[in-house]
Parts: C-alpha cells; sequence; structure tokens
C-alpha cells in the first residue's frame, strides 16, 4: 500500500486520513495547528441530510438590490472583498440559475443524504455519542408566507428526496422549545439531520482516532509541499501520494502545481453566549441570518456570508444576529472577549474539488465543499480514497473540469 501525505487536519483532511488508512495506506496528516481549530471549528454544528440543494445565490431583483445597498444580512460585502473575487462571484451566479443549479443538486443530493451515515461508524469508534444529538434541526418562519413556503418545501424534500421533516404550529413549537419567548408562526423540524455540541472536538477526536489506529499527525507546514523525484515532500515528510485538503487555503497550493481554482471566500462569523436555559435543538432564523446552536460553551451565534478581505472587528451580521437571538430567549453575556471569524471554501459551481490533480502525478485535491464541510468530510473521503486505491471517482466532482471548462 502507499504513502500518503495528507495536508490540512480540518474535516475533510482528517476523514480522508481515516478512509484511506483504513484501505491499508501507511498515512501522514501535515497541519501547521492543532486539528479542528480552523474552518471546521466555526460551523453551527449540523451534520444535514436534508440540505439537497446546495446555497445559491440569491438572484430576485428585490434580493439583488437589497445585498447592493447593503440593508440585508444574508450576505455582506466590501468593495476590496467583491472586487478581488468578482469573477468567481460571477461565475457563482451563473451556476445559481434554475437549470445549472438543478444539475449540481443532482450531485450534491446523492452527496449529503450520505452524511450521518458516513460520520456514524467514526462517531462510535472515537467514542464522541456524548457530544452528538440526533433530534435534527428547527427552522423557523416567523410569518404566514414563509410558514407556507416551508411546508412547499417540506413537500418537496419529502417526496424527492425522501427527507423525514414535520411543519410545527406557534403552539407546538413552543411545546418542543419553552424557552423560545415570543410568538411565531410556525417552523420546520428537520429531523433527519444531526448536530454536535463540540464541532472542533469531534474533528479532535476523529483525529485521535486516526493516531490510535496507527497514523502520524505532524505539526509542520503544508505549503511547503514539493516534489522530489517520484515522492513528495512536506516539511520533513514524505510520500508516494499528497492530498491538498487545506480548505481556503488549497487554492494558492495548487496554483502552483498548474491548476488555477476561481472560489469565492464566504466569510462567517460566531460568538458564544451564556444561557441558563438553551434551547433543545439547533434554531435556524434564515429570516435574521442566523443559526443559534447550543453548544458546550455556550449559545453559538452563527452569521450569514460576508464578502472582505479583512475580518471586521464589529461585524454587523453578528451583532443583528445577536438581537435576533435575545428578542428569541433570555441571552446573558458573551463567554469570549471577541468574535470567531473563518472563510468558507465555496466553488463558483457550488461542487467541491474530490479527485487527482490534471498533469501532476499521484497529486490530489479534496476542497471546495462551501458551508458543508463538517457535513460532507467523511462522505467525499470515501470517493477520493476509492479513487486513490484504484476506483473511479466521481466525474462531476473531479479537479480536470476546470481544465475542461
Amino acid at each position: 500500500m502507499a504513502e500518503i501525505l495528507v495536508l490540512g487536519a480540518g474535516m475533510v483532511g482528517v476523514t480522508t486520513a481515516l478512509s484511506l488508512q483504513e484501505r491499508g495506506h501507511d498515512v501522514t496528516i501535515i497541519e501547521r495547528n492543532v486539528p479542528g481549530r480552523e474552518t471546521s471549528y466555526g460551523n453551527a454544528g449540523l451534520i444535514q441530510t436534508e440540505a439537497v440543494e446546495p446555497y445559491a445565490m440569491p438572484l430576485a431583483p428585490g434580493a439583488l438590490l437589497q445585498i447592493a445597498m447593503g440593508r440585508g444580512f444574508d450576505v455582506k460585502w466590501t468593495p476590496s472583498g467583491l472586487m478581488s473575487q468578482m469573477g468567481a462571484v460571477w461565475s457563482y451566479a451563473l451556476n445559481s440559475l434554475p437549470a445549472a443549479h438543478r444539475r449540481a443538486s443532482q450531485t450534491w443530493g446523492k452527496l449529503i443524504r450520505q452524511s450521518t451515515d458516513r460520520h456514524a461508524p467514526l462517531i462510535a469508534a472515537s467514542g464522541s455519542d456524548n457530544i452528538i444529538r440526533k433530534n435534527g434541526f428547527i427552522e423557523l418562519h416567523r410569518t404566514p408566507a414563509k410558514f407556507d413556503k416551508g411546508a412547499k418545501a417540506v413537500e418537496r424534500f419529502r417526496n424527492d428526496f425522501g427527507v423525514d421533516a414535520r411543519l410545527l404550529t406557534g403552539a407546538e413549537l413552543r411545546a418542543v422549545e419553552p424557552s423560545i419567548k415570543v410568538e411565531v408562526q410556525g417552523a420546520t423540524h428537520w429531523m433527519d439531520a444531526w448536530n454536535c455540541s463540540d464541532p472542533g472536538g469531534l474533528v479532535a477526536a476523529y483525529a485521535a482516532l486516526f493516531q490510535k489506529r496507527g497514523g502520524r499527525i505532524i505539526n509542520g507546514d503544508a505549503g511547503d509541499l514539493h516534489r522530489k523525484g517520484a515522492a513528495w515532500i512536506a516539511d520533513e515528510a514524505e510520500g508516494e501520494h499528497a492530498v491538498i485538503a487545506l480548505g481556503p487555503w488549497s487554492p494558492a497550493i495548487t496554483e502552483r502545481f498548474g491548476l488555477r481554482v476561481p472560489m469565492v471566500y464566504k466569510r462567517g462569523y460566531h460568538r458564544h453566549y451564556h444561557m441558563e436555559l438553551p434551547p433543545q435543538h439547533p434554531i435556524a432564523d434564515f429570516g435574521n441570518s442566523v443559526v443559534l446552536s447550543p453548544m458546550r460553551r455556550g449559545l453559538r451565534i452563527a452569521t450569514a456570508a460576508e464578502l472582505t478581505s479583512h475580518p471586521r472587528l464589529t461585524p454587523p451580521q453578528l451583532k443583528h444576529g445577536e438581537k435576533a437571538a435575545r428578542e428569541l430567549f433570555d441571552v446573558g453575556a458573551p463567554v469570549e472577549a471577541e468574535p470567531w471569524t473563518g472563510r468558507r471554501p465555496c466553488m463558483p459551481d457550488m461542487l467541491p474539488l474530490v479527485g487527482r490533480v490534471p498533469d501532476q502525478p499521484n497529486l490530489w485535491a479534496h476542497f471546495g465543499h462551501g458551508h458543508q464541510g463538517f457535513t460532507l468530510g467523511p462522505v467525499t473521503s470515501e470517493i477520493l480514497a476509492d479513487e486513490i486505491s484504484g476506483g473511479q471517482g466521481w466525474d462531476a466532482l473531479q479537479p480536470s473540469r476546470l481544465k475542461r471548462g
């Protein structure tokens, strides 16, 4: 079996290493930080099976006008942040048109529906059951129009994809979540999804499982990747193969090896707050562009997308999210001095890169999962590990599609 270097110890990198290790390969992870402390740490903690369609850019004239004028909280931007990735953003918009989005959803839906099945054996083997809840999450509908739209989504997702969900009236919602203190029209309980009270801790547990099974994690510079004869070298580690799984930092590496990857970098923020009576489920308040998740550290308020080159010290989306959270719940003080921020690595065609880097022997790409790296890491890791071990891979995910395009 081959010796393989995996660059990056987020959810995608660690599960890549585990999948390869299970197939008998000798695997070393190169990571500059502690496993699970970068992008994989900062999400809402959802392992989703209902998200059968990738996030499309809002294209309705009213929504675009709201974004352009900076009035909404779903997408914020700065001139420098937008201009630095204008080509990728424009391509993302084109791929958000109905026909292209349906094509992407055909592949995306097949991936996302496997997520809990792929996580389950890793959760059990790593002893992480204590931070996993299998009770889904709740999406609020504040108005009758939003409730009706939610009802149509439930019916379509159930009929087309087999998603398990139920609609809750306002009274039923209060029975399920008694800490909600205001009247809302209703909600959707997405029952298929799982949620995690410590996303970074789950990645760390998977990394510890990898080490327990004989894998090595080296604290080093993955950006040092280079070729020496038939081998790939990163820091002082050597392998026959190398897998680039560095999330938003991956394109800087692949460009050195001839693969230019246009990427939309959506910045997100979160902060934890003390709560005496936290909700029993993560609460998605999409009307306010925020997800409120009960975590080990407190209630995590996680924002939507921001296109900006540099993080803001006082992000308006987080301020708005905190206001929405305090309207719903009795929320206490922040438990940390300042917000966490990180970038989501979003491909313009909304599908991750999973496969061989063109024209580079034994160099592999595994990144670009957008909002769903935490969910999809174990799923696409199996696809990549199978391809490295002689399987065919998935054509729709191949990096070579960037060359073809």
